[in-house]
């Protein structure tokens, strides 16, 4: 997410850090290089313009030049003018105070639009809703059938009607929510490859018909510029009340979520980070500058995190840790956990301080690799190691595909990681907590 933008700025970021004096000069050169990242970026030249003024004005001020840490002063401009320009605070969805809530997807065709509102049926009703998806894109090929597919996978109700039109499906549809007792109503309207006088006419008689509480606007990050001109386009005819970013899990440039809510005046609410039924985040103006500033983002690490960790399960890891018993039983339940927050990649970028290179890659398969040789072993052998000799190893290498090599590299790392968690016991007991480990916190 933003890898290109985010590794300039957390350049940046580190060499004002050390800085011990600030001058004009300084400044000038700096909001310079700022202009030159954010055009990079495919960043609107007018929201660039207005950014760099907005930061060269609060920088000339006393507050910087005079500051104890003007480095450190610096970027604190540059980021609370990051979280404005993305949109200052986080906007919630708009529930109407009568059920149901109608939920209104628009967009191009090819931006995720069906994609997103399965994902969103999905977001609702872990939050304790009771969706309805609407299939009214009765124009693309399978569209329908995609729909009624990803509503299957979650278990939320699908309204079609492949004999009607687009206005007549979204208007029985409000008509069936009451029937099915759901409270959120999710149409998914028909796209075009270009905005379009039939399409926009069809989705304001459909926006006319059922008075929506809100209007979603998706749209692909990837695609730079031409995603705020075309979010710009559905505002001037529809009003749209929230833009949804997807595939920013990709190799996007930033532009569009850095431009689109300043030029269409329009919050951001949704981002979609990846493929996965569950990979949707709402969208945190704070957070998202400070990933982009590489500063990382652990209110969101955490919130991940909790949301796959089993209570119960920590507490009886942290008394293993506690008393170096950590076994690779209990080393491959993390990894299942692990994989439950995401992509590695987007977990590595929340982590503060730790960046990787443009186009970077992180192979999530690494983790298959360890889990098929972990499963190669049987339980016993999970749970003490040291028996592993070479006939067992050998056959715990032929069961998984691997080489013996790998089963030993993995054993080798294991035992490293398995002394570091003793020394840390052993320091945590030298500083007095010798009676119990750490009560687990949620």
């Amino acid at each position: 997410m933003f890898d290109t933008i985010s590794q300039q700025f957390s350049s940046l970021v580190k060499r004002l850090r050390g800085e011990a004096r600030i001058s004009e000069s300084n400044i000038t050169e700096t909001t310079e290089e700022i202009k030159r990242i954010l055009l990079d970026a495919d960043v609107n030249l007018h929201v660039v313009n207005s950014f760099i003024k907005e930061v060269s004005t609060k920088a000339f001020g006393k507050e910087v030049l005079t500051s104890v840490s003007p480095g450190q002063q610096f970027v604190k401009i540059l980021n609370d003018e990051l979280i404005r320009l993305l949109g200052s605070e986080k906007r919630d969805l708009i529930f109407s105070s009568k059920p149901p809530t109608k939920i209104m997807v628009v967009g191009l065709q090819g931006s995720g639009k069906t994609t997103f509102s399965a994902k969103l049926a999905n977001y609702l009703k872990q939050k304790g809703h009771q969706p309805l998806l609407v299939a009214a894109d009765i124009y693309r090929p399978a569209a329908i059938d995609q729909l009624t597919m990803l509503g299957n996978i979650i278990n939320v109700p699908v309204y079609s009607d492949r004999n009607e039109s687009a206005v007549k499906i979204t208007s029985d549809a409000s008509k069936f929510a009451i029937e099915q007792n759901s409270d959120t109503i999710i149409i998914d309207t028909a796209g075009r490859m270009h905005i379009d006088d039939g399409m926009m006419s069809e989705v304001v008689k459909m926006k006319n018909a059922i008075q929506p509480d809100e209007i979603l606007f998706v749209v692909d990050a990837m695609t730079g510029q031409d995603a705020v001109n075309t979010a710009k386009a559905f505002h001037d005819k529809l009003q749209i009340t929230g833009v949804v970013l997807t595939k920013l899990d990709g190799d996007t440039r930033g532009g569009s979520a850095l431009s689109i809510s300043s030029v269409v005046q329009v919050p951001i609410k949704f981002v979609g980070v990846g493929e996965k039924i569950d990979a949707l985040e709402q969208f945190y103006p704070e957070r998202m500058a400070s990933r982009i500033l590489g500063m990382g983002d652990v209110v969101t690490l955490v919130e991940k995190a909790q949301s796959v960790i089993d209570e119960k399960q920590a507490e009886k890891l942290e008394k293993k840790l506690w008393k170096s018993e950590f076994s690779l039983e209990d080393f491959y339940e993390q990894l299942q956990q692990i994989k439950k927050m995401g992509p590695l990649q987007q977990i590595i970028g929340m982590i503060p301080g730790v960046s990787l290179p443009p186009n970077a890659q992180v192979d999530d398969k690494q983790l298959d690799v360890i889990e098929a040789i972990i499963l190669s072993m049987t339980k016993e052998e999970r749970n003490n190691p040291d028996i592993l000799n070479g006939s067992r190893r050998k056959r715990i290498a032929n069961g998984s595909g691997r080489t013996i090599q790998d089963v030993n590299k993995l054993l080798t790392q294991f035992e490293k990681m398995k002394k570091m968690l003793k020394n840390y016991s052993k320091m945590s007991s030298f500083m007095g907590n010798k009676s119990k480990p750490p009560k687990f916190q949620r």
